[in-house]
């Protein structure tokens, strides 16, 4: 089973957008696991423990994030509402260790719009 670090975007300027958010990224990680690959999203499970609106613990997250990139086979971008600057930190760092970076859609969800 291949490993890979799940990117989608997360933060929200709003309530409804970061709910629209976690939708998505929970479908981008069903699509992930039913491609037979063990994805690691570290945004659905960080943000569970860690107070996404404090840049330290919003920093600690990403880095603690970033640090399973080791033992990754590639990073998954889903980039059906664009790039954050959060997924930017991750390809750099995937392309830093000379990680494969995948794009992939999945289309927006009406429920998401």
């Amino acid at each position: 089973m291949r490993r890979v670090i799940l990117e989608s975007p997360f933060r929200g300027s709003t309530d409804a957008e970061a709910e629209q958010f976690l939708r998505y990224a929970r479908r981008a990680l069903h699509d992930s696991l039913k491609r037979g690959e063990a994805p690691f999203a570290s945004h659905l499970l960080y943000t569970q423990v860690l107070d996404d609106s404090c840049p330290q613990e919003r920093m600690h997250g990403i880095d603690s994030g970033l640090a399973w990139g080791q033992v990754s086979e590639a990073t998954v971008v889903y980039r059906d509402y664009g790039v954050t600057s959060g997924m930017h930190m991750g390809i750099r760092n995937a392309e830093r260790q000379g990680r494969q970076v995948e794009e992939r859609y999945i289309g927006k969800n009406e429920s998401e719009k």
